[in-house]
């Protein structure tokens, strides 16, 4: 397992180091092909102190599968505790749909690693100069569309970029407005 602790707007000394990695240490043993931990660690200048101190923790297994918790608090000790349990109760939710799906036969599904690639390119719209300052590059894996939702709802985001099975195009699904879910599928 790979650990990689990053601070932006914060200095890391050796004590916060090795706190972290005693807190998340036991982490491959809830997710045994854990390939790669990253945690992001801030401080902001935010109105609110109670939200002064940022922890972010993202995980990859060796199939691709991808979680991520962030928490903010007033200290930075107590945002690593919070993200760390968050991210426990994270994995427990996925290993129970992953069991689940194993006992009812379906596929697991499997997500590739992003490669990110970032150059930047100058864009000339309407008089304006636009910059694409970074691009993400990332192999897609057939999965149906509940399993889009699954991985979505575990990486936070609101969109997600898949290989449909079903259909055998890419699509996107996406979080509406109302809570549910848009599924955006292009014709040629």
């Amino acid at each position: 397992m790979e650990y990689s602790i990053h601070g932006q707007g914060i200095t890391i000394s050796e004590r916060t180091r090795e706190y972290v990695e005693k807190r998340t240490r036991k982490l491959d043993r809830y997710m045994p092909d854990l390939r790669d931990v990253r945690v992001d660690l801030s401080e902001t200048n935010a109105r609110n102190v109670t939200k002064k101190y940022a922890a972010q923790i993202t995980i990859r297994d060796a199939r691709g599968t991808i979680l991520r918790a962030e928490e903010r608090s007033e200290d930075i000790s107590i945002s690593i505790d919070a993200v760390v349990d968050k991210l426990y109760r994270q994995i427990r939710k996925y290993r129970g749909k992953q069991q689940r799906n194993s006992r009812a036969g379906g596929e697991k599904f499997i997500v590739g690693d992003p490669l990110p690639i970032e150059e930047a390119v100058n864009l000339e719209y309407e008089g304006h100069t636009q910059d694409i300052v970074r691009r993400k590059r990332f192999p897609l894996s057939p999965m149906s569309t509940e399993e889009a939702i699954d991985q979505m709802e575990l990486l936070g985001h609101d969109f997600f970029v898949f290989f449909n099975a079903d259909e055998e195009q890419t699509n996107v699904i996406y979080r509406r407005h109302d809570d549910n879910y848009g599924l955006l599928q292009p014709e040629m």
